[in-house]
């Protein structure tokens, strides 16, 4: 096969956001009437029922507080099923006392992840790479970020990030260094 197609189009800090429908954790949904009137924070991670991946939804979950105080819902993905998705999702509350309340895509044909570019052929072919999109309330593709399959993503860097976004958005100026 030619790599050229292989390739497909990645979205980019400006687009708009793609619209889906998927299964979650938390029932069928549409993305775009999720993400009415709010900020999203968009994540993909690798697979359920692994060390990295727990620490990272634990920490997006603990922070529910926050995101909810800057108006920012959260969504997660992976390419696991539902019942993939929900089995974990109880097996971290009940070690952990940690409850993901925010919404897990079950991405089983790979449809959003390819659709977002989360999946890397260069990183894995049959697991999402760990993106962080952050959407506006319009819809538009505010920050893109993607780590490697072994590398946990910085939660003060993706809170930084959100706060620097809306405070750029309120008072029209750019931000510096942290």
């Amino acid at each position: 096969m030619d790599t050229q197609e292989t390739i497909t189009s990645m979205p980019r800090i400006g687009d708009m956001a793609p619209d889906f429908k998927a299964i979650t954790t938390i029932g069928d949904i549409t993305f775009s009437e999720f993400m009415k009137d709010s900020w999203v924070i968009l994540f993909s991670h690798p697979a359920d029922f692994t060390p990295v991946c727990t620490t990272e939804l634990s920490g997006f979950a603990n922070e529910k507080d926050f995101f909810e105080s800057k108006n920012a819902k959260l969504i997660g993905l992976s390419i696991d099923s539902i019942f993939s998705h929900i089995g974990w999702v109880n097996a971290v509350q009940e070690k952990t006392g940690v409850l993901f309340h925010f919404p897990i895509i079950a991405d089983i044909d790979m449809k959003v992840a390819k659709l977002y570019g989360m999946i890397q052929p260069g990183e894995s072919e049959t697991a999402a790479v760990r993106a962080v999109f952050i959407i506006d309330p319009k819809g538009k593709i505010r920050l893109i970020m993607y780590y490697p399959l072994n590398v946990g993503r910085n939660m003060d860097e993706i809170k930084r990030t959100l706060l620097a976004l809306q405070t750029s958005d309120e008072y029209q100026v750019a931000m510096p260094l942290n």
